[in-house]
């Protein structure tokens, strides 16, 4: 096979603009298809241990399902991904208020996030890879941030079966970002009701703790003996149930893993491994910490792809600085000052085993 772009009519957003499907396809037969509504990833076909392609992203049918999409299918999350407590914070001396969507939190970037705009959109094409660059200007006030924002969210797809996703900002005031992508994944998702037997390993051993309204404490546990270690890997499933409070506040897993490895280089952060497919999901970042949930909201009510949307049919993996960082001054700033260029860049690498 040849490396090759599809670009497709999708549909109008709700604001009367064209929205395009594109389908990246690598040599080797594996594809992502993305709309440049929310920058969402909406399929991604990988090979199993037979040499058999299946997509392994939960998503919709139609366009019409990602205008409200509040599981965030696929979605690019932003201007700030997870929660800000009390929907306020103050950026360089200045309190902001934002958009509630939360109950009182405010969440992935708020009620139209980028998850809801129509990006412009341009495909390019490498010796080894295809991708498209997709720009979008967020305007001072947006969801109550500060700042006129020039963002690029970039997705490449490369021969050796590699979906990389890199994020770059500049702004003209003060303002606050934390991107990530919040694709849900099962590695046998044609065959498969849930993910609980999918055996993760994560290259960390410290969680921030949360509170009733799932914002960190500003305390960090060490996850040794706990319900929360990965660090050899194990089956989702194995301790999901456990009588932990912490367990207990998100329904399953849905919290924030410290990095060991804080450099801030592209370096692994969690890997997954599917039994009966063969299939093994790598994930790499840049950034100092990973969420792992695994759709324990879902109940399904939501429909797509010929399934309903289960509790923990899936599970996600989001690169990102800790939640409600502007709230907890112990941990890494996300503010973005002009002259800075935000820069963020993650990898889903497929192999098998």
């Amino acid at each position: 096979m040849t490396l090759s772009i599809k670009v497709e009519e999708y549909g109008i957003s709700p604001k009367g603009e064209a929205v395009q499907l594109f389908t990246l396809t690598n040599a080797q037969g594996a594809s992502a298809s993305i709309t440049n509504f929310g920058a969402n990833l909406v399929t991604l076909y990988t090979p199993d241990n037979k040499g058999q392609f299946a997509d392994i992203v939960l998503g919709y049918d139609s366009l019409e399902d990602y205008f409200t999409n509040v599981p965030y299918l696929g979605a690019t999350i932003g201007r700030v991904g997870n929660r800000i407590g009390n929907g306020q914070c103050e950026i360089a001396g200045k309190t902001y208020t934002f958009v509630q969507n939360n109950g009182t939190n405010h969440l992935h970037g708020g009620l139209e996030g980028f998850d809801k705009k129509v990006w412009r959109a341009e495909t390019f094409k490498t010796e080894s890879s295809v991708g498209i660059h997709l720009d979008l200007l967020s305007e001072d006030g947006d969801q109550g941030y500060p700042g006129n924002l020039q963002v690029r969210t970039t997705y490449e797809l490369h021969n050796d079966n590699q979906l990389t996703c890199e994020y770059s900002a500049t702004t003209d005031k003060t303002t606050i970002l934390n991107m990530t992508n919040h694709s849900y994944f099962n590695l046998d998702m044609a065959n498969q009701t849930d993910i609980l037997s999918h055996e993760l390993q994560l290259k960390s051993n410290q969680v921030t703790l949360l509170d009733q309204n799932q914002l960190p404490t500003g305390e960090v546990m060490n996850v040794a003996g706990t319900a929360f270690d990965f660090t050899e890997p194990k089956a989702i499933g194995q301790d999901i149930f456990a009588d932990d409070a912490q367990l207990n506040i998100g329904g399953g897993y849905d919290i924030n893993y410290i990095i060991t490895d804080q450099s801030s280089q592209l370096r692994v952060a969690a890997i997954v491994t599917e039994a009966k497919t063969g299939r093994r999901l790598t994930v790499k970042t840049t950034e100092p910490c990973i969420q792992l949930y695994t759709a324990n909201f879902l109940d399904g009510s939501l429909k797509g792809k010929g399934r309903a949307f289960e509790k923990h049919s899936a599970f996600c993996l989001e690169p990102q600085h800790v939640p409600d960082a502007p709230n907890k001054p112990m941990f890494k700033s996300i503010e973005l000052k002009p002259g800075e260029t935000y820069s963020s860049k993650m990898s889903f690498a497929f192999d098998t085993v």
